[in-house]
């Protein structure tokens, strides 16, 4: 099996990001992002994803956390993209169902090629503390960009906020984590019909 780890550095003039990322990890997380909101959100996705997650981030968060976030989640996906490699023998779909409560989410994904995210999401407060929700958008759309890849989130119950984005960061590193999965059957084998993803 080939490695499926990457290694990406985004600089511009309003963030400077660096993601690890290995897909076949043990769920082991190391972040200093200085949104700590976000990092327990990614933490979820590498504990359920069973992948390791490394971020580090400096960021103008002397404006707010906008350009932080999202360049993370860009970040993230072009690391995501060299990590995944030609997709031969991936189960390709993911779906993941999670709870929290009183709080319930859908997430369903495709390794398509193609980038794509439905949102369909109605926050019940627009902040947890100090993070605005609104970035939690930016986030997967940055990671889908980058990611080459069709995302559905789903959030179908709840009423308090921490859950409800807390559901849906754990059912896409669980969702991922299917999607990334070798097939057994399937080695050397491209799942499309198309015959390129």
């Amino acid at each position: 099996m080939a490695d499926r780890r990457a290694k990406v550095k985004r600089d511009t003039l309003e963030t400077q990001i660096a993601v690890e990322v290995n897909l076949d990890g043990k769920g082991h997380s190391k972040f200093d992002t200085g949104v700590p909101f976000l990092d327990h959100m990614m933490d979820q996705i590498a504990r359920h994803g069973m992948m390791d997650l490394d971020v580090h981030a400096v960021g103008d968060l002397e404006i707010d956390a906008h350009h932080t976030v999202e360049d993370i989640g860009i970040t993230l996906g072009q690391a995501f993209t060299q990590a995944i490699g030609n997709k031969q023998g991936i189960r390709r779909y993911g779906h993941a169902y999670v709870p929290l409560d009183e709080a319930l989410s859908r997430v369903v994904i495709d390794l398509s090629g193609r980038p794509g995210l439905t949102f369909n999401v109605k926050f019940t407060q627009s902040s947890v503390g100090n993070f605005d929700l609104e970035l939690v958008y930016e986030f997967f759309q940055g990671f889908v960009n980058h990611a080459n890849v069709t995302l559905h989130l789903d959030n179908l119950r709840g009423h308090n906020s921490h859950h409800q984005v807390e559901t849906l960061f754990k059912a896409f590193g669980r969702a991922l984590r299917m999607a990334v999965e070798l097939d057994p059957r399937a080695e050397g084998i491209l799942p499309s019909t198309k015959g390129a993803l």
